[in-house]
């Protein structure tokens, strides 16, 4: 979805193009942060363009299935998150797409139907990713106590010092409150739907990172220099929260439509 000429976390200003000629599409367009291309197992790319631009604003876009190999797919680069690579699957890439042709019967679903895919993809993905930070966050919190526990500064253990104190209860606080939140998010997806859990997944994807930088913030701080080596693995997960703040859709957007739901309820 996301490409490196538009502000792409609005779907309507995506960019590339897909266009029906005869029983082929032709695709045109550039991506980046495209996950998992760079993997040499990768073979097939889910591409997501506008096949009605003057349309409704949710049915402009669609999705696609491109063969890795066909003739004017380019694999520009590979990304690095905050210098890492970003995955065992090899990192996302910057990919080109230049007359790319591939069979109508290619297409996922409709012309139309890329808004609606990615939107249920996006809901469980979400969860997911708050999921896998509230793990982050209980690692680094760990580390923190444990550092705490074996430096010594200032006549003893840091852990004696009532600032790295205040930092894990509030780390434990805010750990314990996001995680009370994605369990009532999960257990609203099941008994509602996502659609039903929207509120609490956009809730979620603002809070959860947020308490996930934090915490791992607080153990880097504990840690010292050390803390921004590659002697721990402090640095990665603060890259990874730091991340996810833009990842399946910015904060402000998701504030923007959390507000604008919350006001509806009163005009």
């Amino acid at each position: 979805m996301t490409e490196p000429d538009v502000a792409s976390s609005d779907a309507t200003n995506i960019a590339t193009r897909i266009e029906r000629d005869g029983g082929e599409y032709v695709i045109n367009g550039r991506k980046w942060w495209s996950s998992g291309a760079m993997d040499p197992r990768c073979k097939i790319l889910i591409v997501m363009g506008k096949t009605a631009p003057d349309g409704d604003r949710h049915r402009q876009q669609s999705m696609i299935l491109v063969p890795r190999d066909t003739p004017g797919v380019t694999i520009e680069r590979g990304m690095h998150v905050f210098g890492y690579t970003d995955g065992p699957h090899g990192g996302h890439a910057e990919v080109e797409f230049r007359d790319v042709r591939v069979p109508d019967s290619n297409l996922i679903a409709g012309e139309g139907d890329g808004f609606a895919i990615a939107q249920a993809r996006l809901g469980p993905g979400r969860i997911h990713h708050c999921m896998r930070q509230i793990g982050a966050a209980e690692r680094a919190l760990e580390l923190m106590c444990r550092r705490a526990l074996e430096r010594s500064a200032w006549g003893g253990p840091l852990a004696s010092q009532g600032v790295i104190q205040n930092w894990i209860a509030e780390a434990r606080v805010r750990i314990e409150s996001a995680r009370l939140l994605v369990l009532k998010t999960a257990w609203l997806m099941d008994t509602v739907g996502n659609k039903g859990a929207h509120t609490e997944i956009q809730a979620i994807k603002i809070a959860t990172p947020e308490m996930a930088e934090w915490v791992i913030d607080k153990a880097i701080q504990t840690h010292g220099a050390g803390g921004v080596s590659q002697d721990f693995p402090l640095a990665h997960l603060w890259a990874s929260a730091r991340t996810l703040r833009f990842a399946d859709g910015p904060d402000e957007v998701h504030k923007r439509s959390l507000a604008r739901r919350e006001l509806r309820k009163y005009s």
